[in-house]
């Protein structure tokens, strides 16, 4: 049964996860969609561990419970995982020895898939740039940050000033773009200020 139903599960979900979205409508996250195929899986686990015993859903929504309210995870998929763990052990304390190396192998397989085509972990800043004629700089500042494979985004713009959105992988070191951008600005007066912003999901 396993066999059968536990990719199934994972496509279904896939499928409501990854469904055709109404153009113009907000970007789904990346986490979201991990745990949204993931949910199913655990849900299918869940049921084949329950059966027909209603003393075993009783268990299940117990230790759910606790787990729910026991623990603080800002990440949704870490929460999933969680209960990836719980499905595999709940499995192993009903004597399910098949059921629950088989489900473990299998959500961990599903995991690793999902957090393959998961884009890098990166960093987000407000980045300021003070200098005289700044409008005239302000190419040179979106050279170094392209070149650099840095995403940004203009925010404000004035005769003395610029400030920009920068999303940057996490080895990026700052200090070394700023040191580029004083070289590029020769002896001119400058100042450059990273404020670092959390983070969207």
């Amino acid at each position: 049964d396993a066999i059968v139903r536990l990719p199934l599960a994972a496509v279904l979900g896939a499928a409501l996860a990854l469904r055709p979205r109404k153009r113009g409508s907000a970007r789904q996250s990346v986490l979201v969609v991990q745990t949204q195929i993931m949910l199913a899986v655990v849900g299918a686990v869940i049921m084949l561990v329950v059966g027909n015993s209603l003393s075993r859903a009783f268990g299940i929504v117990g230790a759910a419970g606790l787990v729910r309210y026991r623990s603080t995870i800002d990440d949704p998929k870490e929460a999933v995982v969680m209960l990836c763990a719980l499905g595999a052990g709940l499995a192993a304390g009903v004597g399910l020895y098949i059921l629950a190396p088989f489900s473990t192998f299998f959500m961990a397989t599903v995991l690793w898939a999902v957090e393959y085509f998961e884009p890098p972990a990166r960093k987000f800043f407000e980045l300021t740039v003070n200098t005289p004629q700044a409008s005239h700089f302000r190419p040179k500042v979106e050279g170094v940050l392209h070149g650099l494979g840095l995403e940004y985004e203009l925010l404000t713009e004035s005769d003395d000033s610029i400030s920009y959105s920068v999303s940057a992988p996490l080895d990026v070191r700052t200090r070394d773009v700023s040191d580029t951008m004083r070289l590029l600005a020769g002896d001119g007066d400058m100042s450059i200020e990273w404020a670092e912003k959390k983070g969207k999901k």
